[in-house]
């Protein structure tokens, strides 16, 4: 058994497709004996995921802010409810019980929280999978974008090694399963270059990058 922490909306309104796989995905991390790790919220992709998941047996933890209380509205009948002082210790206590991260559709804070894990992983922080489940092209145009910035020399290739990103539920629970934990990471001079590789400017600026040159 592991703990799978789910990141996704809270946001009424959207379409109910997302709402639909929150539910399988909550369905399938309990009925494959793990618990759930979450942010706490009882509407939308969030509520979805967390109600599914406990009744499919899993034990489901929520961690919010003070402050998101009144809006987010926990579930009545979630497993442990951890209340945080702020954003950034709500994602710290959900990082530190979570054994693998799966990415739901959803919106600036959904963002924030796959860039914050999926940086970390590059880099050898940790060694914890990562999936996002994207069934209905939610996050389609954001793969086109970071693609592009591995074809134009902003990212490594192997960034995409230690994420998987698929349409199917059982997929990415298969992949959180199974992944290898080993450590993904660059030394920093093959990230950011040496700084004798930056030719000096004749105005005494600082050197500057090589046109189209590593990543940053």
């Amino acid at each position: 058994m592991s703990t799978i922490c789910l990141y996704g909306s809270a946001s009424g309104g959207i379409d109910p497709a997302h709402v639909e796989l929150a539910t399988t995905v909550g369905r399938l991390i309990g009925e494959r004996g793990h618990d759930l790790v979450y942010g706490g919220g009882g509407t939308s992709v969030m509520g979805a995921a967390e109600a599914a998941a406990r009744a499919a047996g899993a034990r489901t933890t929520g961690v919010m802010p003070e402050a998101l209380m009144a809006l987010e509205l926990p579930p009545a009948g979630l497993g442990e409810l951890v209340v945080t002082a702020d954003m950034r210790q709500r994602k710290a206590e959900m990082d530190a019980r979570a054994d693998a991260f799966v990415v739901l559709p959803g919106g600036l804070g959904t963002l924030e929280e796959l860039f914050e894990i999926w940086v970390a992983r590059t880099i050898g922080l940790h060694t914890k999978p990562l999936a996002v489940l994207d069934r209905a092209g939610h996050y389609a145009g954001l793969r086109t974008w970071l693609e592009g910035l591995v074809e134009r020399g902003f990212a490594r290739p192997l960034v995409f090694d230690c994420i998987l990103w698929t349409e199917d539920p059982e997929e990415a629970l298969d992949h959180l399963e199974r992944a290898p934990r080993e450590r993904v990471s660059l030394p920093s001079s093959e990230i950011v270059g040496t700084f004798v590789d930056f030719p000096p400017q004749p105005d005494g600026d600082p050197p500057r990058p090589p046109a189209g040159g590593g990543p940053s």
